[in-house]
């Protein structure tokens, strides 16, 4: 038997950060565009871009910087306030995780 929990963070309500938003927030910033980060989660760019919205939103600061296209195409980057959010969001998974692995340990095992 294996204990199993998932992180999200909420702002008024409504879910901000989770696993599937995080993984998106990584892939804009490996790969430098929204639109490669959607396709390499098989959603629409439209959807990415909700997304990234909605969080922006939720938190009233900005997340994702969109360069304008050019000859060369557009991009993305994250923001130093995205940054700082995913640093703080793995701190706090990662603990949570320890004390929920802990906690199944010391009450199943």
């Amino acid at each position: 038997m294996e204990v199993r929990s998932k992180v999200w963070l909420e702002a008024r309500g409504r879910p901000v950060l989770g696993p599937g938003r995080l993984q998106l927030l990584q892939h804009i910033d490996k790969q430098g565009s929204i639109s490669r980060a959607a396709n390499m989660l098989k959603m629409t760019y439209r959807k990415a871009w909700g997304q990234v919205r909605a969080m922006e939103a939720q938190l009233d600061q900005p997340l994702v910087e969109k360069q304008a296209g050019g000859s060369g195409g557009g991009g993305a980057r994250l923001t130093p306030q995205a940054r700082e959010l995913l640093a703080k969001y793995f701190r706090l998974a990662q603990g949570i995780e320890e004390e929920v692995d802990r906690r199944f340990r010391e009450i199943f095992l």
